[in-house]
């Protein structure tokens, strides 16, 4: 299976353009599959590999619960929640989601590749609190600070699951 790379957030894309206009810190993950993938099937398997569904489960006890239909009703543009999530924006093959609290985004996007494979994107970004001064760097807390290399390690995870759901 191909490895999950680290890249570049595209300054075009949703999460790009969020992370310029609201100073948000954000990343992206890539990983090519040797097949067709399209952002429906690439959203539903994500949110219905095992994985995700430990995520799930956490959720469903913190009163936000969720379900593989609800998943793939999200993934087909038939609904606009899932758990703890809201569709912010939806352009063609993209899809961003955020969180209750508005913090967080989550972000998906399937690019066509040569041969008929598919690059598959997940981004996050984190809004920062209080916007910056004119000039200042966003400062995002201890919190933020003391979880991002899990967020890092698990946004892969993530990922490489969602890609061996699709290639199952």
């Amino acid at each position: 299976m191909a490895q999950v790379t680290d890249t570049p957030v595209p300054p075009d894309s949703l999460l790009g353009r969020l992370a310029t206009e609201r100073r948000a810190f954000a990343d992206a993950y890539t990983m090519k599959l040797p097949r067709a993938v399209s952002p429906a099937d690439f959203v539903e398997a994500f949110y219905t590999t095992r994985l995700f569904k430990v995520e799930r489960l956490l959720l469903k006890l913190l009163g936000r619960p969720s379900s593989d239909a609800a998943a793939r009703a999200l993934a087909r543009g038939e609904a606009e929640r899932f758990a703890a999530w809201t569709v912010e924006a939806r352009a063609g093959n993209e899809l961003l989601m955020h969180e209750d609290s508005g913090a967080t985004r989550s972000w998906f996007k399937t690019e066509a590749g040569e041969g008929g494979g598919t690059t598959l994107w997940f981004g996050s970004a984190v809004v920062p609190r209080r916007p910056p001064a004119p000039g200042a760097e966003p400062r995002f807390g201890l919190v933020f600070n003391a979880l991002l290399g899990f967020h890092r390690h698990y946004s892969r995870a993530l990922l490489r699951a969602a890609a061996r759901r699709l290639q199952a």
